[in-house]
């Protein structure tokens, strides 16, 4: 037999590649690197699909390895864009689910679809925003800042977002993922994102009482700033989700009208017993870090960092937005806080993200992107226009 050359087994070894990666759109990610991979592929897997094409066409006519490779990149191609084709699919659906669970308020655009095969490449726009940075809090030399997105166009006070970053309690900042700023900015409000005192030097409740010091701060600058104080949603990604699932539901602030988790830990000792997987993040070592201790050693820290315990007659609307295929916080997290709501008849959705990883919304024009910005605008608009919590 013919030994094929070294560029057929090189095109032959880049489809098994991204085959492999493909298989991200299904398949959990086992290690660290194959889940950042797993965003990209799943998020931005519409121009993988291109190169898997352009890899097949060169590859197609060079013997069986090229043939087999060939092959292979259809699949993957077919994977890269499978993402993209169940949020077209879930488009309708989405738009009965927030029509049935948050009514219809006259301040959004009924027409507007949450998915757009267009929209993929066309990105957020990044003009007519200012972003402007302040200090809400002092401890000694140590200064806590926030920045405070807004629209040029500005009439009368907005409502507040308070942006919570993740990174596991222990690192991060306030400029984490901002396109999801700029377009709520863009929407007529003030989105505020916040620097947090990490673990594990600072442990739990306090990212939370920062959370409250923001608040406060906006609070005695409402004025100065255009803000409508009286209306304030919170928002946290990962471990900004804990942080404010757990200030919202804590009952200290009246003016929060509602709060947004995205694949957030509700319950630190499930979180615990049934830990993300190894390879990608000792989660075990996070929450000690966080927690202080094991679940034995501070069952009382546990207890009152995990959301689930507080829900109650009195918990604010609630959007949770989590990937089927998150390695680092599994989706039972959401699923048993959406539970837990429906108990107590509170205000909630639960979007579900069948083909996503933690961090899916990284890319705000992508498949999670666009159908989590449709929830969240649909979610804001229903409960700064509503004169109290259901």
């Amino acid at each position: 037999m013919k030994r094929a050359p070294f560029v057929t087994w090189g095109l032959f070894a880049a489809a098994l590649a991204i085959f492999f990666c493909s298989l991200l759109t299904v398949l959990s990610a086992p290690t660290a690197a194959l889940w950042i991979a797993a965003i990209v592929i799943t998020e931005w897997g519409y121009y993988a699909a291109f190169f898997c094409l352009v890899l097949a066409l060169v590859s197609w006519r060079r013997g069986r390895p090229g043939l087999i490779g060939g092959v292979l990149s259809i699949v993957a191609a077919l994977l890269c864009l499978s993402p993209a084709f169940r949020a077209a699919m879930m488009s309708d659906s989405l738009v009965a689910r927030c029509d049935a669970v948050f009514g219809r308020a006259l301040s959004f655009d009924a027409d507007r679809a949450p998915f757009q095969l267009l929209d993929l490449f066309r990105g957020a726009p990044a003009s007519g925003v200012h972003v402007t940075e302040h200090t809400y809090a002092t401890d000694g030399a140590k200064q806590f800042k926030l920045d405070l997105y807004q629209s040029g166009n500005r009439s009368e006070p907005q409502p507040i977002i308070v942006m919570i970053h993740g990174g596991s309690w222990n690192g991060g900042d306030k400029e984490q993922l901002p396109a999801l700023n700029r377009s709520l900015a863009r929407e007529r409000y003030s989105v505020v994102a916040i620097n947090y005192r990490h673990a594990p030097k600072f442990k739990s409740p306090s990212a939370v009482e920062d959370t409250f010091r923001a608040i406060k701060f906006l609070k005695a600058n409402a004025a100065q700033l255009g803000l409508d104080v009286s209306r304030i949603v919170l928002i946290g990604r990962s471990a900004g989700g804990q942080i404010a699932l757990s200030a919202a539901y804590a009952s200290r602030e009246t003016a929060i009208k509602g709060v947004v988790g995205f694949y957030a830990p509700a319950d630190l000792v499930l979180g615990y017993r049934e830990p993300s997987r190894r390879w990608v993040l000792d989660s075990k070592e996070v929450l000690e870090d966080y927690v202080g201790g094991s679940p034995e050693a501070n069952p009382e820290g546990y207890q009152m960092a995990s959301a689930t315990n507080f829900v109650g007659a009195d918990t604010p609307p609630t959007l949770l937005i989590h990937g089927l295929l998150d390695p680092i916080v599994w989706p039972k997290q959401s699923l048993a806080l959406a539970s837990r709501l429906a108990q107590f008849d509170r205000l909630h959705l639960l979007l579900e993200l069948p083909w996503a990883t933690h961090g899916c919304d990284a890319n705000m024009s992508g498949p999670s992107g666009q159908l989590s910005l449709y929830a969240i605008e649909r979610f804001l608009a229903a409960v700064f226009a509503a004169p109290a919590a259901r």
